[in-house]
């Protein structure tokens, strides 16, 4: 499909800010130090009426609607804007040539130095994230794997449009591809999709 650049910022955003918490706090003027009586008699003195040094006109005081921990930026993108990223980002993907595809995910051995080699023979750039059809990978995958932060194992029930846009190369199993196609294909396409997106709505 044609890529779209706007749905895949969409949700870049809300993955960034779907776990972020603000943790930023003022004190109200309950909350702030003194001000347990008048400052100063209410007339005779010529000076402005007070009832108590906690006031936000004050220095140190309350502050008014300033921000309270811990705020969370938690949103619901909607259903098909997510369908949507992740149909984009695979066509962008494939279209730089940055998409392969293998049978299954199995290495002869567990040495590291063989995936560097492999990933500089067949130009797979620095970073590479290998998308399986199972959450649990082979012995050798997992300890080749386990001390290289270049590359990331996912499984399609995982998969997100960040995951994807952050590595420079999606290396995708036969079984993988077949349930993402199948899914999308079947989201972009069912003819219920306005029931199906209500539930998503905040």
């Amino acid at each position: 499909m044609q890529p779209r650049i706007d749905i895949i910022h969409e949700n870049i955003q809300w993955q960034k800010l779907f776990q972020f918490v603000s943790y930023s706090n003022t004190k109200v003027r309950s909350e702030v130090r003194g001000g347990g009586r008048k400052p100063w008699p209410q007339k005779g003195l010529g000076k402005a009426r007070h009832g108590s040094i906690r006031s936000p006109l004050w220095r140190k005081g309350g502050v008014v609607h300033g921000p309270r921990s811990p705020t969370p930026h938690f949103y619901m993108l909607p259903f098909y804007v997510r369908v949507i990223g992740l149909a984009s980002i695979f066509s962008i993907k494939l279209a730089q040539d940055d998409l392969h595809l293998v049978s299954k995910l199995e290495f002869p051995n567990n040495e590291s130095l063989f995936i560097k080699q492999l990933m500089k023979k067949r130009n797979w750039g620095p970073s590479v994230l290998f998308i399986d059809d199972n959450n649990i990978v082979s012995k050798n995958v997992a300890i080749a794997t386990a001390s290289l932060e270049e590359i990331n194992i996912i499984s399609v029930y995982g998969l997100n449009v960040y995951s994807l846009l952050k590595h420079d190369t999606v290396v995708i199993t036969k079984a993988a591809l077949e349930i993402i196609e199948n899914k999308l294909l079947y989201q972009l396409h069912r003819i219920d999709s306005k029931n199906i997106s209500k539930q998503f709505k905040m």
